[in-house]
């Protein structure tokens, strides 16, 4: 097993909370995770036909034989059981009692906020972030390998082939899970709904189009598109808020959490497939944005990410805020510095001087290279190193 950066957030929480929740996407490694973390409770899984039947015709008696707490896998399926949870650690909050995973964040999310508000730690577990894999002596791929690859733990525990694995994945799990949250009778046009969100990925969300091109009303889009990001599946970066007297676009990106998956739905089945492939440059912004998402996660932190564009065009793929720093960031696939790389960087910084006095932009582009530069506007990272910007 491949150690997890969220363990010690997980241990340091249940010092302090008498519940845990622990969401994310399928095979996303929560079950495994939470096992070796904290082997002395007992484990269940709703998953299984009889013991879901137990949980939900006899709620309290259920429970009753796990008043020392206990690992409650895939508890979406039973989410009723909270509110029984929230009596028994209110008569005894001992810290760390129950650890709840799920990976389905919405329904999840709203059975705890309404029963378990205060007395619950919310933390996601995302696929490999690289600092884990380095860590492990696991990333060392090419990126053309490391984007078609993607970092779901069984490719790596397992040393699985991604493409099988992961046509699977979404035969089983994607269609599977989304069809029973929202009764899909047409599975053809939810497929090519999915298949759509990946040729958008990288582009402001546009749920018309999406709907219009799969077939489907925009409130239906709307609906998928949800659940998609209740899945984990998908997220939306949203747009820089702060005024910087231009006219910003409002509506947010379109990302993956896994490029592999990303891969899988855009038909390309092996690496090299990549290299000339039109949305290359797209998939390689959507590793470098996941990446520094699944970090800030993994540390228990909520990602302060935003994207930036204005009415004039100007564009840069990402912002992060980091106190009064802004590390305005930009993501190019190409394996040679060009001399525009740092254009849109270099604008970005000096509208924030025009209109702040406090301003402070760290310029950085992180491009499919190997050496770390410095230039008069900023500095280039390589691709491997993306998440040392968190540092």
């Amino acid at each position: 097993m491949i150690p997890r950066t969220l363990a010690t957030v997980l241990h340091r929480a249940a010092k302090g909370f008498p519940v845990i929740t622990l969401t994310g996407p399928r095979q996303s490694g929560k079950t495994t995770l939470c096992r070796a973390a904290f082997p002395e409770l007992a484990y269940r899984t709703l998953e299984a036909p009889d013991v879901r039947l137990h949980a939900l015709e006899d709620p309290r008696g259920f429970l009753a034989g796990l008043r020392d707490g206990a690992i409650l896998d895939e508890i979406q399926r039973a989410p009723e059981l909270t509110s029984y949870l929230q009596v028994m650690v209110d008569e005894d909050p001992t810290p760390g009692r129950f650890v709840l995973t799920g990976s389905e964040h919405l329904s999840l999310t709203q059975a705890t906020s309404q029963s378990l508000a205060g007395r619950t730690a919310i933390l996601h577990l995302l696929p490999f972030d690289r600092a884990e894999l380095r860590a492990a002596g696991r990333g060392d791929d090419e990126l053309l390998e490391t984007l078609w690859r993607g970092a779901y733990p069984a490719l790596f525990d397992r040393d699985l082939e991604p493409g099988p694995w992961l046509s699977a994945y979404v035969a089983m799990y994607l269609e599977r899970d989304v069809r029973r949250l929202l009764n899909v009778g047409d599975l053809s046009a939810f497929q090519t709904f999915v298949g759509l969100c990946a040729g958008h990925v990288g582009r402001v969300v546009n749920l018309s189009a999406l709907g219009g091109d799969a077939g489907v009303s925009h409130n239906t889009a709307k609906a998928w598109l949800s659940v998609l990001e209740a899945s984990f599946i998908t997220f939306r970066l949203q747009p820089w808020h702060r005024n910087l007297g231009k006219r910003l676009v409002r509506r947010p990106k379109l990302f993956f959490w896994d490029t592999g998956l990303l891969c899988q739905l855009l038909g390309i089945r092996e690496p090299r497939e990549l290299d000339r492939h039109p949305l290359r440059g797209a998939v390689f912004e959507n590793m470098v944005v996941a990446e520094l998402a699944k970090a800030n996660h993994h540390r228990g932190e909520r990602p302060r990410m935003w994207f930036y564009r204005d009415q004039r065009r100007l564009e840069v793929d990402l912002l992060l805020e980091q106190g009064l720093e802004v590390v305005a960031v930009e993501a190019k696939s190409g394996r040679t510095i060009g001399g525009d790389f740092f254009a849109a960087l270099a604008a970005f910084a000096a509208l924030r001087r025009e209109t702040s006095e406090a301003a402070e932009t760290r310029c950085v582009l992180v491009y499919g290279g190997d050496e770390h530069q410095r230039r008069s506007v900023g500095e280039a990272v390589p691709w491997r190193d993306v998440d040392g910007l968190l540092a």
